[in-house]
């Protein structure tokens, strides 16, 4: 079970007792230490964390509580990782740091910096992740975690940072009108991903104040923190064919020369690491097809085309391999479910 620092739940005893909630009992509920809830640094079960956020907010009768607790917290709560971020040259590279290390905050995690999802020019899409692949993300989870994501980024850009828009992969649990006045932006809902979306040229804004003393030092420090694993390829390979699978099938070729390595390289690699990349890709086709099917009304065609297949007989006799069943019995069951909550 993956775990992640406590600190990702900074302000939820404040957001809880505001609302006339014990905190402590809605920890125990769902099976978390309440000491997690005053300190920064124990491990906690992510699940355990997602689950005490969602029996909170029902049983307070507060949808937007994962809104409420990133009001709370800042970059700060990701101890020296937010030393590098802060004492980067640019924000582009204060991205790539946080894309890097975020496993160190919690493992599942994962940020991406993607081309736009509605193919506008001049905007990019910064995709956060919160749970493994094939996981369903947690609604009040996400909001908490894209929400104080948001709230990092205005502090690092300040007021020139201004969202274009936001996509969040559930059912809006509190009004829309909620959601856009915390991000000051549109928000999409029951999306593939969460993820916000900017103009490119923020990428480029330079940092004021970083000490690239400070920086280099903070760096060493992740970089000791890092377990052996970090250096294995199979993640980097994975996150690479996850970003090209929407331009079509996703080729070894192209996903060797963004690692700079020869594909007889990368296969080797990737066999020491006991994968091949044929299984990678397989395994990505499959948690981001049951994204889409669980998340989207999209045509199965379409979701076939989305994951780099040629046909939709194809995501199907794909469907049967990977769960036993039809993509509309997957997404059928996933209405139901969501129908009932």
């Amino acid at each position: 079970m993956p775990f992640i620092r406590s600190a990702g739940l900074r302000g939820l005893r404040a957001t809880i007792t505001s609302l006339d909630g014990d905190a402590d009992h809605y920890a125990r509920l769902g099976g978390l230490d309440p000491a997690a809830l005053d300190a920064d640094d124990i491990l906690m079960p992510d699940l355990a964390a997602a689950t005490t956020l969602e029996l909170a907010a029902a049983d307070l009768d507060c949808p937007d509580l994962g809104l409420r607790v990133a009001g709370h917290q800042d970059l700060s709560l990701l101890g020296p990782l937010a030393l590098a971020i802060q004492n980067a040259p640019t924000v582009a590279e204060a991205l790539e740091c946080t894309s890097r290390y975020l496993f160190l905050h919690a493992p599942a995690m994962r940020l991406t910096l993607e081309p736009d999802p509605d193919g506008v020019d001049g905007v990019a899409a910064l995709r956060y992740d919160v749970t493994a692949p094939g996981v369903a993300p947690p609604p009040q989870g996400t909001d908490l975690c894209l929400g104080s994501l948001h709230r990092a980024i205005r502090s690092l850009i300040g007021e020139d940072y201004e969202p274009l828009g936001v996509d969040l992969p559930h059912p809006p649990l509190a009004p829309p009108a909620t959601y856009e006045a915390f991000f000051g932006a549109p928000v999409r809902f029951d999306r593939p991903s969460a993820l916000l979306r900017f103009p490119s040229r923020l990428n480029d804004v330079a940092l004021t104040g970083s000490d690239e003393r400070v920086r280099q030092l903070a760096l060493q420090h992740l970089a000791d923190l890092s377990p052996a694993e970090a250096a294995l390829v199979a993640p980097t390979v994975r996150s690479a064919v996850d970003q090209l699978l929407g331009t079509g099938a996703p080729e070894i070729g192209a996903v060797a020369r963004m690692l700079s390595l020869h594909p007889r390289t990368l296969q080797r690699r990737l066999a020491d690491e006991g994968t091949s990349f044929a299984l990678i890709l397989d395994e990505v086709r499959s948690s981001v097809a049951r994204r889409y099917l669980e998340t989207t009304d999209l045509p199965l065609s379409q979701v076939a085309g989305l994951i780099g297949l040629s046909e939709q007989s194809a995501l199907t006799r794909a469907s049967r391999r990977w769960w036993g069943q039809t993509p509309l019995a997957v997404r059928r069951v996933a209405q139901s479910q969501r129908t009932v909550a």
